[in-house]
């Protein structure tokens, strides 16, 4: 029997490529989903999948120990405006949240972090198997961005990094160094759609490029900045033509339809390390 590991699953398709790969190295993988918000598709690669309700803290905890589980992943998305309203707690999960010194993403992750360590569960890197679909540093797609578009991501670079650092969002979407708009709770891809629609109004000009950075002193354990197909064609119906993304700190979501989604949009992806990468 292999290596036992659990998986708490959000949304989207990064819980599906993390439980595939595990699998595929004999890992065990036992799933906490979450109900209408984990995709049905990850008991496929699954020991074992238990389904839970969005607020139930004390289930997901004991099943996890029960099953001998030491070690775990959280990945997926996680609608965050639940947090306001849209759940149900159970009793631990209120003692968490009363707790909580705000609702920022950190603090919600730090706490369930806790949580998992009171039972003798680690929370493990959730780039964890899947370190080969970091960005690295450089051009991954497109042609060597001129000048202007440079002078631009660096701008972009600082107001994300700004951005993140009070942890209200990862991306700017910006046009000849003013920024278009400023990722909050709705998501990259959605901050990506209301610059289209802005960028429409906007006239002649030169294309959108989009930043999307970590956090200052990112935890590799929760909410690890992602990107996948999908953001490139946002980007390019919203009209943007390069994308800018931290290396080492990034994951690509399915980095084949990546590379090609690149090819077919013709759009231009830069790994950076720091602001210096733009010189």
């Amino acid at each position: 029997m292999g290596e036992k590991i659990g998986l708490i699953a959000g949304g989207g398709s990064f819980p599906l490529l993390f439980a595939a790969e595990a699998k595929k190295a004999g890992r065990e993988v036992y799933v906490v989903a979450l109900n209408d918000i984990t995709l049905k598709e990850i008991e496929r690669h699954a020991a074992e999948t238990r389904w839970f309700r969005l607020g139930n803290v004390g289930g997901p905890l004991d099943y996890l120990r029960e099953r001998g589980v030491k070690k775990a992943l959280m990945v997926g998305s996680v609608p965050h405006v639940s947090i306001f309203g849209g759940i149900i707690p159970d009793l631990r999960c209120a003692k968490l949240l009363f707790r909580l010194r705000d609702k920022k993403a950190g603090a919600i992750f730090g706490a369930v972090a806790e949580e998992l360590a009171a039972e003798g569960i680690e929370l493990a890197s959730s780039a964890t198997l899947l370190e080969h679909l970091l960005v690295k540093p450089g051009l991954m797609a497109g042609g060597r961005p001129d000048k202007d578009t440079l002078k631009t991501a660096a701008f972009g670079w600082r107001a994300a990094k700004a951005l993140s650092a009070l942890d209200i969002g990862l991306t700017v979407v910006l046009r000849d160094q003013a920024v278009i708009a400023a990722e909050a709770m709705e998501g990259t891809d959605e901050c990506i759609k209301r610059a289209g629609e802005i960028f429409k109004k906007l006239g002649k000009g030169h294309a959108m490029t989009v930043v999307k950075v970590a956090r200052p002193n990112q935890d590799l354990r929760f909410d690890l900045p992602v990107a996948g197909a999908d953001t490139l064609r946002n980007m390019a119906a919203a009209g943007a033509d390069t994308l800018v993304l931290e290396a080492g700190k990034t994951l690509i979501l399915g980095m084949e339809e990546f590379l090609a989604a690149a090819r077919e949009t013709r759009i231009t992806v830069l790994g950076a390390e720091s602001e210096r990468s733009f010189e």
